[in-house]
């Protein structure tokens, strides 16, 4: 062997399985390498290991199989194992030898039945020999271990024991070896670090609280449980809860002092290991203290892999409850209670107006001092929409999944580019008429200017009558999303799947045509097909809804859920406090504003990016177009139909200019005719200059709002707790706010054909 060197081909993530016969058994592993000669040392072996699979050198173990034996381990502790197994692989082909992290403790597999099969992620490291290793007869240590069971604690297992054993040597040359490393843990290894957290009679503890939660850790760091004999502010007696075991402690409060002393101890189970699988022993708030950290980085942590996660790390089956209140109570810890945040909302609204002036934020309280309802929004939002933005706003909520629920109510616009710009929001106790009205008032007295406003809503929840008394002169367009969905609910003809998508499409269809021609077919469509829906939409009052009856102008923007992006937003914060909800939606609307008017100042077009394409679009169609003067400022533009464009009033018959605010195609011919530039006959709103106005102002931090400055009781003249109502038990609903199915496929009938019934409850053929 000397002056040879040895190529160590390391391989790793395979899989160690126990093969029926008891022996082990190594899978598979992705290949490194590593050169060590005749001369290397034991601690220079375990350096090159270490480093090889970036673990402690003082945590590792490393053992190996005798030849022609695969289910004991003999240790390799020192220079004299290392050469020695060397010399007992002498003549043989193979010799297995493994790295195992001192956390995990391999079990004997010799003695498990032949069923039982183990796997574990292992790292193995083969060495070829590039010269005959010389056959040495000698004596061994044999490293075996106890039986062990592979669930059993970490506490229950020593370290091993060395056993001597004579090893009959085998007569052929090996040039290979193999070096596994295996990743597996020890079972509750999380709870290894409190198995001394009580150590006997005189430790002492800086309150009764401080001696519990130790006591606490190390039952579940010893697998048992107790039960407290007496249990007070100076005083705790406990005992094994096992009936008959003589397990016992007792400490009290040492005189003149806060401190609380071990007195007595009876150290010893008779039990057996009673072990406390059933999670009594840990309470809620031990829980949260186990999860906080990591809830920190994973705010979506879900009850059962919390519940999976504690079994696995502490040997503890917690049931869900147990997980999910302890996540509450974790959450609360590190986002503060959502109990003094309702009371917050005073020094809260104050903060808003204080830090960015101009704005707008108030709260109103029931009797009973509960939260009714928060109203807010920022001066960056109204002057952006009063100066860049088109009138035109759309109204919408969603339902909160906090503690106390709630609903949000918001109103946000389209800026140039048709992008979501946030106007106002509020976070009511429920969706009624009563507090949109409130938030209408609200969001009146925040809107200076006196300009006519076009609201896309839902006609339902008392908006109908609210728009048209608090917002008087402005336009309220029915949202067609809620309108499809009642039309549907409020037919009760027997209509297949097929027959409503033909209705819904023709209403949508009705609902944008230009022109009461158009219009008129759509709907004599829908009355081919039923009478009773024609008459629905008859009187569904069109002139809220259909662009050739629409006063307003609504840019073709027929929907209510045009916000959903701003949505999203309460809906990623809904779990926090009220406060904080709140705080982290004005921080996204902040982020929102620079990036867009970052995004503005590299434009060097006139119009925003999405409006120059649409243009662009428009303008294909002119080369097929016949432009004749007409008298004055009237042509007449001939094509597929005839239409008639008055420039000077910014009129074209088929309306396609009055409802986007951008020019036709047949008014673009007019100005390609007339040499003018189609910017100058585009609606300002979608100008870069009024963009940029749109995100002139900024949004202002609001310090301290997780820690509150405190004041007297002298100071604190409005108190608001929470409101009422509670989160129900299971799952919450969640309402879509994109495209939705609103037609169900109803059940059809083999045999007879009919609607609403299969062949096994048909009437026709009895």
């Amino acid at each position: 062997m000397m002056g040879k060197k040895i190529i160590a081909i390391c391989q790793s993530g395979g899989e160690f399985e126990t093969d029926r016969d008891g022996s082990l058994s190594y899978r598979a592993g992705d290949a490194h390498a590593i050169d060590i000669d005749d001369q290397m040392k034991f601690s220079e072996f375990k350096i090159e290991v270490a480093e090889m699979f970036n673990c402690s050198i003082d945590a590792m173990s490393i053992k190996y199989f005798l030849p022609g034996n695969k289910k004991t381990l003999i240790t390799v502790s020192n220079d004299k194992d290392l050469k020695r197994m060397v010399k007992f692989h002498g003549d043989s082909v193979t010799a297995d030898v493994y790295v195992i992290m001192e956390d995990f403790v391999a079990p004997d597999v010799s003695n498990l039945p032949a069923s039982r099969s183990s796997r574990t992620t292992l790292s193995e490291t083969v060495l070829a020999v590039d010269a005959p290793l010389a056959v040495v007869d000698d004596i061994a240590e044999d490293t075996t271990q106890p039986e062990i069971p592979l669930d059993a604690p970490l506490d229950v297992v020593d370290d091993t024991n060395h056993v001597d054993t004579h090893i009959d040597m085998p007569t052929e040359i090996s040039p290979i070896f193999s070096i596994v490393v295996s990743n597996e843990e020890k079972h509750a290894k999380g709870a290894q670090q409190w198995q001394n957290t009580i150590t006997g009679v005189g430790q002492r503890f800086s309150s009764v609280h401080e001696f519990r939660e130790s006591l606490r850790k190390y039952a579940i760091a010893h697998q048992f449980a107790f039960r407290y004999k007496k249990n007070d502010s100076h005083r705790v007696t406990v005992k094994c809860k096992a009936e008959g075991c003589p397990w016992r402690i007792h400490a009290s409060r040492l005189s003149t002092t806060q401190l609380i002393c071990i007195k007595k101890m009876n150290a010893v189970h008779t039990c057996e290991g009673a072990v406390a699988t059933t999670g009594h022993q840990a309470t809620r708030s031990w829980v949260a203290s186990i999860i906080k950290e990591r809830l920190k980085v994973y705010p979506n942590y879900k009850p059962k892999d919390i519940v999976n996660d504690i079994k696995q790390e502490y040997g503890i089956q917690l049931n869900y409850f147990q997980a999910w209140r302890g996540k509450e109570i974790a959450k609360e810890q590190l986002q503060g209670s959502y109990k003094e945040a309702y009371n917050q909302l005073p020094f809260f609204c104050e903060k808003i107006m204080e830090t960015n002036p101009g704005s707008l934020a108030n709260f109103t309280t029931k009797e009973d001092s509960s939260f009714h309802r928060l109203f807010v929004s920022f001066h960056a939002s109204l002057y952006g929409f009063q100066q860049g933005c088109r009138p035109l706003l759309f109204l919408d909520s969603i339902s909160l999944k906090s503690k106390y629920q709630g609903t949000l109510l918001a109103a946000t616009a389209a800026d140039g580019d048709d992008g979501v710009f946030p106007v106002a929001f509020a976070v009511v106790d429920a969706e009624s008429d009563d507090n949109w009205h409130w938030f209408l008032l609200q969001l009146r007295s925040a809107l200076s200017a006196s300009r006519p406003i076009t609201f896309v809503a839902d006609r339902q929840k008392g908006l109908r009558e609210s728009i048209a008394s608090i917002f008087a002169g402005s336009y309220h367009g029915y949202c067609l999303r809620y309108l499809t969905e009642q039309l549907i609910r409020d037919l009760k003809g027997q209509f297949s799947h097929e027959v409503k998508r033909l209705m819904v499409g023709d209403f949508y269809a009705a609902a944008y045509a230009p022109t009461l021609e158009s219009f008129q077919r759509c709907i004599e469509s829908i009355k081919s097909i039923s009478l009773e829906a024609y008459d629905w939409i008859i009187q569904s009052e069109p002139q809220n809804w259909a662009n050739s009856y629409f006063q307003g102008a609504r840019y073709n923007h027929m929907q209510s859920n045009f916000g959903e992006p701003f949505y999203s937003w309460a809906s990623d914060e809904h779990e926090l406090p009220i406060t904080q909800m709140v705080d982290m939606i004005r921080s996204k609307i902040m982020e929102l504003i620079y990036a867009r008017r970052t995004d503005s100042n590299q434009w060097l077009t006139r119009l925003t990016p999405s409006v120059e394409e649409k243009l662009k679009k428009e303008s294909h169609k002119v080369h097929s177009l016949q432009v004749l003067l007409s008298a004055g400022s009237t042509f007449e533009v001939r094509g597929d139909s005839i239409e008639v464009v008055d420039i000077d009033n910014w009129h074209c018959s088929c309306k396609g200019w009055q409802l986007t605010g951008l020019p036709c195609c047949h008014t673009l011919a007019v100005i390609g005719c007339m040499g003018r530039s189609p910017f100058d006959y585009c609606s300002r709103y979608f100008t870069i200059e009024s963009y940029k106005l749109t995100y002139s102002e900024s949004v202002h931090c609001i310090p301290n709002v997780d820690m509150p400055v405190q004041r007297d009781s002298s100071q604190l003249t409005v108190t608001v707790t929470p409101p009422p109502t509670r989160r129900p038990p299971g799952r919450p609903t969640t309402k879509r706010h994109g495209p939705q199915e609103v037609v169900k496929r109803q059940l059809q009938c083999s045999k007879c054909k009919g609607l609403g019934h299969n062949k096994s409850t048909c009437k026709e053929f009895i």
